[in-house]
């Protein structure tokens, strides 16, 4: 259990001190908020969305956050980030202005807009930091109740870490004491998130502190609209735990009463900390003096009634109050907080804003030094003077100015000797850049997905033919002995060792929390998977169907694909997602939606193996990297017999290669998964008439083809059919766009390159919904052949 910490009685003077600390917090935070808006209606910044009116509840959570707890939270926290010391005034303004360095802006790097708070779980290299030793937040999404799912896992975390032996906690846990702090608006319960993380952690039993910040409206809509009684603790009443019953501790405080405030505080972190429970603080009577954002004003569509009464219990107001009468510091004294507050946030927006135009600056400067030596020997020297002398004057500069200015020009100058310096100076400037935009959507760190050699599956003489579900479980056996931070949870994955018996066995041999079952909630699910990779563990979050996954897809593309992206490399979530799908006949489960799953999880390597061995071998891949991917099994594959290997948990599939399955002269056939398998027996049937196909099998969608060995196959067969069971122009329209464009095989083709996918409905029920919904071994042939005809019809007339 925890150690609780002696600490010795405070004096009247210690308090005091600590309470003017706090105060002086708080009205610092407000002074950003209020500066930052002016700082949108000047154009300075683009968008501002500020944590004015939350500030005393927010010091107290703080007050209760220790080293080794997370925070997911929403995004006006960031009095609370200063109160834990993981955020100056001077950065405040940094991420409102977009610096692209993170030494000046740590929590993107200008990647978000301002109130998106985040700190360093990594360092420069990708390496894991002591995370028990500071206080962490993980980083925040604008997608209202997005951060819920995550929040749970950071939870369970926790709760892995206490019960779990054999795992190494360092840098990560001591013993499970951490807990996972969320905050969220009042409007924003209404999301379908909030109540599934909030029943999953009501069922887990994690240590999860939820605050909800009500102010009593969603933008402009009232509470009356938003939530059942307008009270959010009300209609959850059902969730508080008694004698009987396992659930939650619901505490209600007023957002304005700072010693109930902070005295709710440490009772709930109390109760989650020693006792794994849930917790749920509803913060009422709040204020959001400004209005939701800087996108409008809120007297449009609050009455001069709740204006007056917003004015009177600002939590601010309120403080100064309860600090005289409890003769804490006298107004005056106050009066001179205040006023230092305005004259330190004035300083540090200065010098914010000093930082991130400087170097702006100082490349417009070069640039126009350039452009000057370039301009007396030009013949267009009164354009380029121009463009030259627009771009000096002015004032405050971005870097679009400089770079559009270049580009401009050179094309006055394409038949003139100044091209070439100019045309170094932009590829220099865009190498130099463009990076600060888009670097880290995959791992930079040396345990990328490229860091994993191959290793092939071995088989002794004796090697026996098994149905391929076997190939999986013993994997995960190897798997689950090899690492004992991994674990595995899902609908039917526990008890019955899931629904194709891939985990049979499983949880007898390692436990109900290393192999869980889980409830109908695949969007938690998912959560239970970021938050716990964000702690250091290794989980394998279980999706039962390929197109349940549509039920996390707005979590795998607004969280997990972009953390690392988002936080410029500081934060990883090496979750591996477990689905299947395929092949199969009905509208359910058979679904490939693979085009726009790619177009929605970049950040996420999707992984399609036509065989269990193979997706065996990207699990033993995956957990030796610190990248997040899905894999799709074939679901039609688990009773298919495949040879058992010797080296399981060894052998590994490498990720972003693809193989050649069959060697060909006249056509080479791109697909995956369990098409594969109707594209092998076409190829059969197409040799008897005389037509050599060489077929390759993609492996895996993202990363595609990294060694551009399609193209090596075009060079010899110089003709390209891609099939596919997604819809016309999903997955097809992505292979093909990566091969002509990213490979340039267009330079190799006799023909014209095409796809062959399935129809644009979902397919039918039944073996001959399949056929006529999907391409089949016929369609196959005769689009091959058809292209043959193309290219030869002497020798293959036409079918039709």
């Amino acid at each position: 259990m925890i150690q609780v910490e002696e600490k010795q009685p405070l004096t009247f003077e210690d308090f005091k001190t600590e309470v003017i600390h706090d105060y002086t917090i708080a009205t610092i935070s407000r002074e950003c908020s209020l500066l930052g808006r002016r700082e949108v209606l000047t154009g300075k910044a683009k968008f501002g969305i500020f944590g004015d009116g939350k500030e005393i509840p927010q010091l107290a959570m703080a007050k209760a956050f220790k080293n080794g707890d997370f925070r997911s939270g929403y995004y006006r926290d960031q009095t609370f980030m200063m109160a834990i010391g993981q955020m100056t005034m001077q950065q405040f303004f940094a991420g409102l202005y977009g610096h692209t360095d993170l030494a000046h802006d740590p929590m993107s790097a200008g990647r978000q807009m301002g109130g998106h708070f985040a700190t360093h779980s990594l360092d420069e290299n990708g390496n894991w930091k002591n995370l028990t030793q500071q206080k962490n937040s993980s980083a925040d999404i604008s997608p209202t109740a997005g951060q819920m799912p995550r929040l749970l896992g950071l939870a369970q975390a926790s709760k892995i870490y206490r019960n779990v032996t054999g795992i190494d906690q360092t840098n990560f846990s001591e013993q499970g004491n951490e807990v996972a702090w969320g905050t969220i608006g009042n409007a924003s319960t209404s999301e379908g998130l909030f109540f599934e993380t909030i029943n999953a952690a009501g069922v887990l039993q994690v240590p999860m502190v939820m605050s909800v910040w009500d102010d009593e409206y969603g933008i402009s809509v009232h509470a009356r609209h938003q939530t059942t009684k307008e009270n959010i603790s009300e209609i959850l009443k059902g969730f508080q735990r008694d004698e009987e019953n396992k659930g939650y501790e619901i505490l209600t405080v007023k957002g304005w009463d700072y010693p109930t405030l902070v005295e709710t505080y440490q009772k709930a972190s109390a109760i989650a900390r020693e006792q794994h429970v849930p917790v749920l603080i509803h913060v009422r009577e709040l204020t959001q003096p400004q209005g939701h954002s800087t996108s409008g004003s809120h007297e449009r569509y609050k009455n001069a009634e709740r204006l007056e009464w917003e004015g009177d219990f600002d939590c601010l107001r309120q403080m100064k109050l309860w600090m005289i009468e409890n003769n804490i510091a006298t107004a005056d004294e106050i009066e001179t907080i205040d006023n230092q507050a305005r004259k330190d946030v004035l300083e540090a927006k200065k010098a914010a804003w000093t930082a991130f135009v400087t170097p702006i600056k100082e490349e417009r400067d070069e640039l126009v030094s350039l452009l000057n030596t370039i301009t007396n020997a030009s013949e267009n020297k009164v354009f380029i003077e121009k463009y030259a002398n627009d771009l000096a004057g002015i004032k405050e500069p971005i870097r679009k100015d400089s770079i559009t200015t270049a580009r401009k020009i050179l094309r006055l100058i394409v038949k003139e000797s100044g091209k070439y310096q100019l045309a170094t100076w932009i590829t220099n400037y865009t190498n130099k850049i463009q990076p600060k935009f888009s670097s880290h959507l995959f791992s930079q760190s040396d345990k990328n997905i490229f860091s994993v050699s191959e290793v092939l599956p071995t088989y002794d003489n004796t090697a026996e033919e098994v149905d391929a579900r076997l190939i999986l479980r013993d994997n995960f056996d190897a798997i689950f002995t090899k690492y004992p931070e991994s674990l595995i949870f899902g609908e039917d994955a526990g008890n019955i060792g899931d629904v194709n018996q891939g985990l049979e066995g499983m949880q007898e041999k390692y436990g109900e929390l290393r192999v869980a079952d889980v409830g109908i909630r695949e969007a938690t699910i998912l959560g239970q998977g970021i938050g716990m990779a964000m702690r250091g563990l290794k989980p394998i979050a279980e999706i039962q169907y390929l197109d349940y996954l549509l039920y996390a897809i707005q979590i795998m593309s607004d969280d997990l694909a972009t953390l690392q992206y988002r936080t410029a490399g500081r934060q990883k979530a090496p979750l591996i997602i477990r689905t299947r799908g395929h092949r199969l006949e009905g509208i359910w489960h058979s679904g490939s939606p693979m085009g726009m799953i790619i177009n929605a999880i970049r950040g996420i390597h999707v992984l399609v193996p036509r065989n269990m061995t193979k997706a065996a071998g990207f699990y033993n891949t995956l957990l030796e990297t610190d990248e997040p991917a899905l894999v799709v099994e074939c679901l039609n594959g688990y009773r298919l017999k495949e040879k058992m290997p010797t080296n399981l948990g060894e052998f590994k599939t490498p990720i972003g290669v693809v193989e050649t399955i069959k060697s060909g002269n006249d056509i080479t056939l791109v697909s995956y998964g369990s098409t594969l398998r109707l594209v092998e027996q076409a190829a059969k049937e197409l040799l008897d008439a005389g037509i050599d196909a060489e077929i390759i099998d993609i492996q895996s969608l993202l990363p595609f083809d990294v060694n551009h060995d399609i193209v090596k196959s075009l060079t010899k067969t110089n003709r390209l059919l891609i099939i596919d069971e997604d819809v016309p122009g999903g997955a097809s329209a992505y292979i093909l766009q990566q091969i002509i464009d990213e490979q340039k095989g267009y330079m190799v083709l006799d023909s014209q390159p095409e796809t062959l996918a399935a129809k644009a409905h979902r397919p039918s029920y039944g073996t001959d919904g399949d056929y006529f919904s999907k391409p089949s071994v016929e369609d196959i042939f005769e689009k091959v052949y058809a292209m043959m005809h193309e290219a030869n019809p002497n020798k293959f007339p036409s079918l039709y």
